[in-house]
């Protein structure tokens, strides 16, 4: 269990916290007493979206916690709210005793919102712990957070702990505990075995590009695949990025954490699935063996991509994953990237654009989202912006000329690459909390996968 919480059935003193609408403001007080209610006067407690208020005790001492909802039926409010209690509060044991709505979305949040990134600083001594209430099933609470807290580890590592090989082990590590087989294929060697652009975009970094391919199940069950791009810094290549934009490009191996998460969610689960994760992981550097801009390559499906901009070197690494995976028809593939910045203009961070040719399996995923407050929003495969990656001397260019629609150019441009799995999704995820939010501090963040896991584990739990 996470340090944040504590078992349902703890016999330590908690206080109780009444998390609690405007309407229902005043008569919550009233049980409390009239001198709490002189306290909440003076204080000039409303329960507005996200207040709180310590209610002492005869003594001076604190007894009971106020949280404000804000006015019932806000549909703006977030699920989450109740997470910002995580930050709010002092060091100490509580209990939610009066609360309306989603319990299991309330007791998540306020795990996640505990969260700390403190591998480079002391941390912090005491944190507010949360009893779970019985009818939370603490087991699936704990999966979920634990997977969101080992994206968030390893998108806010920097490139210089987390390079290629570091990444590998993780995905490695995570194989082995659940007696997963792993294949890794690294360096030239790439070539050997049929993944040349995963190679072009890796050879001018000193830390080797690879593959690592892992397999987990039973094979006799339904093949879900998950692919997730593995950049552990992006410099943008030869196309240099600015000093802006490169800022974050600790986070371009997002797509890899998010599918490792998910990953572990599911065998930790033990779904009826035959589990494959094919991670291709780089370094996108700038020295002498770089690929340039006008380079063609043929990918491993055997289609020729002229290089437009080395900058748009995710979608070339995942081409030749997603070739690999499609190769045994796969009953779901998934792609997880932070693939363009275009998606982040259309939707912004919070909100990733999803593609899929699958009506029905698109229709599930909005449900689920809303069901477990994972945002997302499908977006079109729109055909008739496929002809602007045409390219004169090659199958294909990796950019279009005219920068319109990037993230459905890039989405187009994978599907090239998948013509046999009977269900795909591509996630243009951001893997990113720019500010911070109840039960989502700043920094590394998972994005689509407990909407993923949610309908996997309706469909193989």
């Amino acid at each position: 269990m996470l340090p944040a919480l504590v078992a349902a059935d703890t016999v330590e003193p908690a206080m109780s916290v009444h998390v609690i609408t405007e309407e229902a403001l005043p008569e919550t007080v009233a049980a409390l007493g009239e001198r709490a209610a002189g306290w909440v006067s003076a204080n000039g407690f409303k329960a507005a979206a996200g207040s709180h208020l310590m209610v002492p005790d005869g003594s001076g001492a604190p007894a009971a916690v106020l949280f404000g909802l804000g006015k019932a039926g806000d549909k703006a409010r977030s699920p989450f709210l109740v997470g910002k209690l995580a930050t709010a509060l002092p060091p100490g044991l509580y209990r939610l005793a009066t609360f309306e709505g989603d319990l299991p979305l309330a007791v998540l949040a306020f795990a996640l919102g505990s969260y700390r990134f403190d591998r480079y600083v002391k941390p912090k001594e005491g944190a507010p712990r949360l009893v779970v209430p019985s009818t939370v099933d603490a087991r699936a609470l704990d999966r979920a957070a634990r997977a969101v807290y080992l994206v968030r580890d390893l998108v806010n590592t920097p490139a210089n702990d987390l390079g290629t090989e570091d990444l590998a082990a993780a995905v490695r590590a995570v194989a082995d505990r659940h007696g997963a087989r792993v294949n890794e294929i690294v360096g030239d060697d790439l070539l050997a075995h049929g993944f040349p652009l995963v190679h072009a975009v890796g050879s001018g970094s000193a830390s080797a590009p690879r593959i690592v391919d892992a397999v987990w199940g039973d094979e006799r069950d339904p093949k879900v695949t998950l692919v997730g791009k593995g950049v552990v810094f992006d410099s943008g290549g030869l196309n240099i990025k600015s000093d802006g934009g490169m800022l974050l490009m600790k986070k371009d191996m997002g797509g890899a954490a998010n599918v490792l998460g998910l990953a572990q969610m599911i065998m930790e689960a033990g779904l009826r699935v035959r589990l494959r994760v094919i991670t291709p992981i780089v370094e996108n550097a700038i020295s002498g063996r770089s690929f340039r801009p006008g380079d063609v390559y043929r990918s491993r499906k055997g289609l020729t991509v002229e290089i437009g901009n080395t900058d748009a070197e995710g979608r070339l690494i995942l081409a030749d994953a997603l070739a690999l995976a499609d190769e045994e028809a796969p009953d779901l593939l998934v792609d997880l990237a932070t693939l363009t910045g275009a998606a982040r203009v259309a939707l912004g961070p919070d909100l990733p654009p999803v593609y899929t040719r699958d009506d029905a399996f698109a229709a599930d995923l909005a449900a689920a989202s809303l069901r477990v407050n994972d945002p997302l929003w499908r977006m079109p495969l729109w055909p008739a912006y496929d002809q602007l990656l045409s390219s004169k001397v090659a199958d294909m260019n990796n950019v279009t000329a005219g920068g319109f629609a990037g993230s459905i150019t890039a989405a187009l441009f994978l599907g090239r690459f998948v013509e046999q799995a009977k269900t795909w999704l591509h996630g243009d995820i951001f893997a990113w909390t720019p500010s911070a939010k109840p039960g989502q501090p700043d920094g590394g963040e998972a994005q689509v996968i407990r909407a993923l896991f949610d309908i996997l584990e309706k469909r193989y739990g």
